[in-house]
């Protein structure tokens, strides 16, 4: 029932129902979670080692603060996992869905530019981590997975502070266009110059100052 109460706790960090920097005391997160106070314990407990939340003694949990630090970070380890993705995928001749990402990116960035309706944003995330997601699966490591997984989640928290601008939607998918084309081409390092651009124009967008 733990793993069930984390699950449930990490979507609820994922869908902004627990903000970042915000207070709730066990009984609201027991209330939230709609599970037994022994398994949301257990949960907040793996949160709190996760960097998720942080625990406070007899008082209740206190959710990452998306800080410019903390943003800084989390995107520098995720450049670190997508670069080496990127490298391993291009090394052991991986198999990635190229032509279904390339696709998605190209029809959101025409959606954008034609058609701009209020959903987009969030479809923009989904497409966004649609690549950052095949690059982590090119690391082929469960224990890197797990890195990547976590950290996922952390910038879930960081991406529901700093929401996704229209104006950034085209530009973050050329960006990622530019990905893709270097693993079309198995230039793994014309790929790792393209993940680094693109982390710095998203900290960039963010206000944040460079990695």
């Amino acid at each position: 029932m733990s793993d069930e109460a984390y699950a449930r706790l990490v979507a609820a960090l994922r869908d902004g129902s627990l903000a970042s920097g915000q207070f709730v005391s066990m009984p609201g997160l027991v209330e939230l979670l709609d599970l037994p106070l022994a398994a949301t314990r257990e949960a907040v407990k793996r949160a709190d080692v996760n960097g998720l939340v942080r625990i406070l003694p007899k008082r209740g949990v206190l959710v990452m603060e998306a800080s410019p630090k903390v943003t800084r970070d989390c995107i520098d380890l995720r450049t670190v996992l997508d670069a080496e993705g990127a490298r391993r995928f291009v090394r052991n001749a991986g198999s990635l869905p190229l032509a279904e990402l390339r696709a998605s990116h190209e029809t959101l960035i025409d959606e954008a530019l034609t058609r701009m309706t209020p959903e987009l944003p969030a479809r923009a995330i989904l497409t966004d981590l649609s690549l950052h997601d095949a690059l982590a699966s090119g690391l082929a490591n469960p224990i890197t997975s797990e890195v990547y997984a976590v950290n996922r989640d952390r910038i879930a928290v960081v991406q529901n502070t700093r929401a996704f601008l229209p104006d950034r939607i085209v530009p973050a998918m050329q960006e990622h266009l530019g990905i893709i084309e270097a693993l079309e081409r198995r230039d793994a390092d014309a790929a790792v110059r393209a993940i680094w651009i693109h982390a710095r124009s998203t900290l960039r967008w963010w206000g944040i100052l460079e990695i």
